[in-house]
């Protein structure tokens, strides 16, 4: 028994020094529920999250009342440090204006009609359009409501000012109110595109873009790492072929396996969960294809420098977790702390999801893609130019 026992702790005190003596996995294992804890910690919306909103004003009436509005709303602030909660964008027309929303340089419009105070004069009920951003319904429902309530409000006081001449004339029971009795104008929302967005709709391409660059890293740490320790990856390099085809082929089997996911990913959302494609389908495929192309030169680069096949899982995943969280998937960028925010705005993933999420649910075109296509393809390609030549002189060694 005491030999048993005595084998038993060999076994795992071997295991434990090869653990320690990795230093990559070592600090891989680390960082990772260091990661965990603050995401899990800061990601989570605020009560007091939305502010420094961006918001368009298209204002065709110009009289004093429809200024008032365009007032209140600019100088309204929150919290302690009074940030302000919203930054408020002129547009020349409403067209202009669906363009910068579709762009994401906005996040929701208000329009004030053209003859909007005349109406309301004449007995008229006024109608402020606000139209949301589908895109995001979480920011979208929360700016609804902040809205209506500042329509609500400047309602009721010219409710009051139009009725106090008029109710110490009229019959009124002890304690009469007059803002009960109407509203002079109204807030009416509407989404840049047609018909209702379920939740899944904002979660589909997050999903998409998530699955594919991660089947495309871990795959390419499996395969890699795997192909070390097996010894099959000398036979390879051996073989009149240039490093580069290895390199390239690795890359691009992973890259058919993650769309193929993907794929799989996108036709359950369409036939199951009802997700309404608004944009180019094809437009779909190449952001998917450039998520992938931004992340590979990572996934070989890492795959490269690890030694093992569990080391290279370990820092994919320690990587791709925090990526998940962080990218929007499953939460606004814009509800997290500002100093998530600035992690998120470094990661492609986030630009990727950003993208899909334009062309599916706002059926945005590849003028509203460009800063998001730019970053795509600049992030792979730095990551390409470092990755190729230190897997070449890696493996070579």
């Amino acid at each position: 028994m005491i030999e048993f026992l005595k084998n038993t702790l060999q076994i795992t005190g071997k295991d434990l020094l090869d653990f320690f003596r990795n230093r990559m996995e070592l600090i891989a294992f680390i960082i990772m529920p260091i990661f965990m804890m603050v995401m899990t910690g800061y990601i989570f919306p605020s009560g007091q999250s939305l502010k420094n909103i961006s918001l368009g004003i298209v204002q065709k009436d110009t009289e004093k009342l429809s200024q008032g509005i365009v007032t209140v709303l600019e100088n309204m602030k929150m919290g302690e440090k009074e940030d302000k909660i919203f930054i408020l964008h002129k547009m020349a027309n409403l067209e202009e204006a669906k363009e910068e929303l579709k762009k994401g340089d906005l996040n929701a419009i208000l329009v004030i009609p053209r003859d909007f105070s005349s109406g309301i004069e004449k007995g008229e009920q006024g109608i402020l359009t606000l139209v949301i951003d589908q895109s995001n319904p979480q920011i979208s429902s929360q700016l609804t409501v902040i809205i209506e309530k500042i329509v609500d409000g400047l309602a009721n006081g010219v409710a009051v000012e139009k009725l106090l001449p008029f109710s110490s004339t009229l019959p009124t029971p002890s304690g009469f109110n007059p803002q009960v009795l109407i509203k002079p104008f109204v807030v009416k929302t509407e989404g840049l595109v047609p018909g209702e967005q379920n939740y899944f709709q904002f979660m589909a391409p997050g999903i998409m873009a998530m699955v594919v660059v991660m089947a495309v890293m871990m795959g390419l740490a499996a395969s890699i790492s795997r192909e070390k320790e097996l010894g099959t990856l000398d036979g390879i390099l051996v073989a009149p072929i240039s490093r580069l085809c290895i390199i390239l082929g690795k890359a691009l089997s992973q890259t058919t396996r993650g769309l193929f996911q993907g794929s799989i990913v996108l036709l359950l959302s369409i036939f199951l969960f009802g997700v309404k494609i608004y944009g180019s389908i094809f437009l779909v495929v190449l952001l998917l294809f450039l998520g992938v192309f931004s992340f590979v030169g990572l996934g070989i680069l890492i795959s490269a420098l690890a030694t093992e096949q569990e080391t290279a899982m370990t820092i994919m995943m320690t990587l791709t977790f925090p990526m998940i969280f962080l990218s929007g998937v499953f939460f606004p960028v814009e509800q997290m702390p500002g100093f998530m925010q600035i992690i998120s705005k470094v990661l492609p993933l986030t630009y990727a999801i950003e993208a899909l999420r334009k062309v599916i649910i706002l059926g945005a075109g590849i003028p509203s893609l460009q800063k998001e296509l730019i970053i795509l393809i600049t992030f792979g390609i730095i990551t390409l130019s470092i990755a190729v030549p230190v897997f070449k002189r890696i493996i070579t060694r």
